[in-house]
């Protein structure tokens, strides 16, 4: 059930600490002189030290203790430390506590008080270890992403952007994101997340989109075993497991206004509540939220809770859609060019200059995430070095209005629409335009399709 170290400069002591322990645990090993302590954490499995707080004959102040624990939390801060004692000070013992240990015994002890302390220090050990696990699997789970660390662009806009993250990051101020869909809203969120002062714990985030009413709050609160029918162990919500670090809401917009009052609530507090406990826990988290929603006409409609609104926005950072980007569109092309080459072993390939014009004319409704899987889906099917425009295929009605200068252009446009809502079919296609279907097909001809 655990690995247990006891550090005691009693030989005796040790001896009656090893054969009570060792019928309960994994294994128990003893160590006469804390000296060896850094050596043995840096090189073997401990999961709970049993440390005596003095080690010198005829001083009992405790501060060996106290100096040994704090070397302890610095080599292995995983590591739970139950401090041994045999003067009951309670002031010693919670600065122990203060300083990081789990919990504290007296000597003489008693057998079952002994054992039931260091289980509960393993239990704490393994919840830990758990939540760790999550929150790297929550990290990993988003790398669907290119790199975390590549925030790109030239443009006016992006620069502005990076401004605010730098000054915004060292902050705990709460950030509201906003923008269409695939401009890269969580990129922002991760690029805060990392400039801030908890980058070295994972951001947690949490698509509130996919999340039903039925399970919001066991996701993001957690439950105690029994809370439900299928409760059969116990859960930390989303939340705890953000705790210390930063957690990301994306979609906050698609919560109904009963979880969105369950959430401010939280918020206020700095406490979650999981299902079926009765105690709250304390919780200190830094709150990135996103949307692609206009939670201010949402207000205004009475679908957004305003005080919520408030609570999130402190800072408002709206993220660009790539067609108010122009002089990024060709640098992130080339990038994910360039990455989707490495990945897929097709070395050389670029992209032709009227590919490049193609780009710059194409209204990118799908924004950033849209010119990604364009990038991705022509290097996979890539035949020569230089990517063409037919080895683009976009959606017809989304060039950039200025570009529709003659009634030539409108009508080639028209057509394509028509073709593509109509599965390819000529004569439905006719039918939709008001023309006949020789017409159609000649035209069509002239066009190319």
């Amino acid at each position: 059930m655990g690995h247990i170290l006891i550090v005691d400069d009693n030989k005796t002591l040790l001896n009656a600490l090893e054969m009570a322990l060792q019928p309960d645990f994994e294994s128990v090993t003893s160590l006469s002189n804390p000296k060896q302590l850094p050596f043995i954490l840096q090189t073997e499995r401990v999961d709970v030290i049993l440390l005596d707080m003095n080690f010198v004959a005829g001083i009992n102040s405790g501060n060996e203790g106290i100096f040994w624990l704090g070397e302890i939390k610095k080599i292995r801060p995983d590591v739970q430390v139950v401090m041994i004692t045999a003067f009951g000070d309670v002031e010693l013992a919670v600065k122990a506590l203060k300083m990081g240990a789990a919990d504290f015994v007296l000597k003489p002890w008693n057998n079952t008080r002994l054992l039931e302390t260091i289980k509960a220090a393993i239990r704490i050990k393994k919840s830990q270890e758990k939540i760790n696990h999550l929150k790297h699997a929550d990290w990993a789970g988003s790398k669907n992403h290119l790199k975390d660390n590549e925030m790109l662009g030239q443009s006016s806009v992006m620069q502005r952007i990076l401004k605010v993250i730098e000054k915004v990051a060292p902050t705990n101020a709460n950030v509201l994101i906003t923008g269409e869909n695939g401009t890269g809203k969580e990129l922002i969120a991760r690029s805060i997340h990392r400039k801030s002062l908890r980058a070295s714990q994972q951001m947690v985030g949490v698509d509130m989109g996919a999340i039903t009413e039925t399970l919001f709050e066991s996701e993001l609160f957690g439950h105690v075993r029994g809370a439900f029918t299928d409760a059969k162990t116990a859960r930390d919500g989303k939340i705890k497991i953000a705790d210390k670090s930063t957690l990301f809401l994306d979609e906050i917009g698609n919560l109904s206004l009963p979880l969105q009052a369950k959430l401010l609530a939280c918020l206020e507090n700095r406490q979650v509540t999981p299902v079926g406990a009765n105690h709250p826990i304390e919780v200190d988290i830094r709150l990135i939220c996103a949307t692609n929603c206009n939670l201010d006409q949402m207000v205004a409609d009475g679908r957004f809770r305003e005080d919520l609104l408030f609570r999130v926005n402190t800072i408002r950072i709206e993220a660009p859609p790539l067609r108010d980007r122009e002089e990024d569109i060709i640098l992130l092309a080339n990038y994910f060019l360039k990455h989707y080459s490495e990945k897929y072993q097709k070395s050389n390939l670029i992209l032709s200059g009227k590919t490049k014009e193609k780009f710059r004319q194409y209204y990118w409704p799908g924004n950033v995430r849209e010119l990604r899987h364009a990038m991705e889906k022509a290097v996979i099917l890539a035949e020569a070095e230089v990517l063409q425009p037919y080895d683009f295929h976009f959606r017809p009605t989304a060039e950039r209005e200025e570009s529709r200068t003659t009634l030539e252009d409108m009508e080639r446009a028209m057509i394509e629409q028509a073709l593509a809502d109509n599965g390819g079919n000529m004569s439905t296609a006719a039918i939709k335009l008001g023309i006949t279907r020789q017409t159609l097909y000649n035209k069509s001809k002239k066009y190319g399709f």
